[in-house]
C-alpha cells in the first residue's frame, strides 16, 4: 500500500476528488441524521456540503486541464497512514457535540492532507490550488463556528444541547445504572453468605463469578426486550441491552475480585472496600447525571446495599 509521498500529481488530485465528495456525502448525511432533531445544526451541515461540492468542482476543473476526463478511483483506504472517516451511522448514539467534533476533525485532517500534498507537487498551478484549499479547510473551522453563531441562537444551542445531553441519559446512562445498580447490590447475598458459610474464598470466588456472569445476562435480556425504543426514545435495544448486561456483570465481579485473595480476613476487607466503591460510584453518577444531592444517593444506596449485605451475612451465618 502506497503512502502519500509515493503518489503522482495525478494520484494526488484523484484523491483530493474523492476526499471532497466522501466529505460532503458525510455531511449531506449528519444533515439528514439531524433534521429532525437539531434543525439549526443540519443547516450548518448543509452549508458545508455545498462549501465540499465547490472545491470538489475546482479540483476536478484542474485535474480535467491537467490530466484528461478520466478520474481514476483513489480512496484514502488505499493509502498508507491516511485517516479514514466514520461514516455517518457510526455517530448515532455519540451525541450533538461529538458529532459537531467529529466535524472539525474533518477539517483539520483536510487542511493537513492539503498542506502535506502541496509540498510534494512540483506543477505551480497544482500547488497554488491545494495550497489554497488548505487554507480554505482551516478558515472552516472558523467560518463553521461562525455559521453556528448565525443559524443558532443562544436558546437552539441550549435547546440542542440539552436534546443530546437527555439522549444520552436515556441511552447509555440510564441502562448502564441500572445494571450497575443491581450487580452491586443484588449479588451481595449470595457472595456474602457463601464467604460466611464456608469460610472459603474460593467458594465465595466461584459464587460471586456464577452470580454476576449470570445477573449479566438476565439484566441485559431485560432491558433488550423491554423496549424496542422506537416509542420512548431510548435508542436500540440491542446497545441497552449491551450496556446494561455489562455494567451488571461489573457491579458483581468487583466485590467478587477480592476473594481470589487466599486469607479470609484480608479477602472480606478488600470485598468491603471494592462495595464502598461501587456504591459511591453509584452516587456519582446518580449526582452527575439525575440531578441528585450525592448526600442523599450514597445514603439510599447505603441503606439497600446494608440490607442486602446484612441478609447474606445472616443466612451465611445460620
Amino acid at each position: 500500500m502506497p503512502k502519500l509521498s509515493d503518489l503522482t500529481e495525478r494520484e494526488i488530485l484523484a484523491l483530493a476528488i474523492a476526499s471532497e465528495e466522501e466529505d460532503g456525502h458525510i455531511y449531506a448525511d449528519f444533515a439528514q441524521m439531524l433534521q429532525t432533531d437539531y434543525p439549526g445544526s443540519a443547516a450548518i451541515f448543509q452549508d458545508m456540503v455545498l462549501e465540499e461540492d465547490t472545491h470538489r468542482r475546482q479540483l476536478i476543473d484542474l485535474y480535467v486541464q491537467r490530466f484528461g476526463n478520466h478520474i481514476p478511483l483513489v480512496r484514502r483506504q488505499d493509502v498508507r497512514g491516511f485517516p479514514v472517516r466514520k461514516s455517518a451511522w457510526q455517530m448515532q448514539n455519540r451525541g450533538i457535540e461529538a458529532i459537531r467534533a467529529q466535524a472539525a476533525e474533518m477539517e483539520r485532517e483536510a487542511a493537513l492532507f492539503y498542506r502535506q500534498a502541496a509540498s510534494q507537487t512540483t506543477d505551480a498551478e497544482v500547488r497554488k490550488l491545494l495550497g489554497d484549499l488548505a487554507s480554505e479547510e482551516e478558515r472552516h473551522q472558523i467560518e463553521a463556528r461562525k455559521i453556528a453563531d448565525r443559524r443558532l441562537s443562544d436558546d437552539q444551542r441550549d435547546n440542542e444541547n440539552e436534546g443530546s445531553r437527555r439522549d444520552f441519559v436515556l441511552r447509555i446512562v440510564q441502562p448502564g445504572l441500572v445494571g450497575l445498580m443491581d450487580g452491586s447490590v443484588s449479588t451481595l447475598a449470595p457472595v456474602f453468605a457463601a464467604a460466611f458459610a464456608t469460610h472459603s474464598t474460593h467458594a465465595a470466588f466461584l459464587v460471586g463469578v456464577a452470580a454476576s456472569v449470570g445477573a449479566g445476562i438476565s439484566m441485559g435480556l431485560a432491558e433488550g426486550l423491554a423496549d424496542d425504543g422506537k416509542l420512548s426514545g431510548r435508542g436500540a435495544p440491542l446497545l441497552r441491552g449491551l450496556i446494561c448486561g455489562a455494567m451488571t456483570f461489573g457491579g458483581g465481579i468487583g466485590h467478587t475480585l477480592p476473594f481470589l485473595v487466599p486469607e479470609f480476613h484480608a479477602a472480606f476487607g478488600v470485598a468491603i472496600f471494592a462495595v464502598a466503591a461501587e456504591l459511591s460510584l453509584i452516587s456519582w453518577i446518580r449526582w452527575r447525571y439525575q440531578d441528585t444531592p450525592f448526600a442523599s444517593a450514597f445514603a439510599q444506596v447505603l441503606l439497600g446495599g446494608a440490607l442486602v449485605f446484612a441478609t447474606g451475612v445472616l443466612i451465611g451465618s445460620s
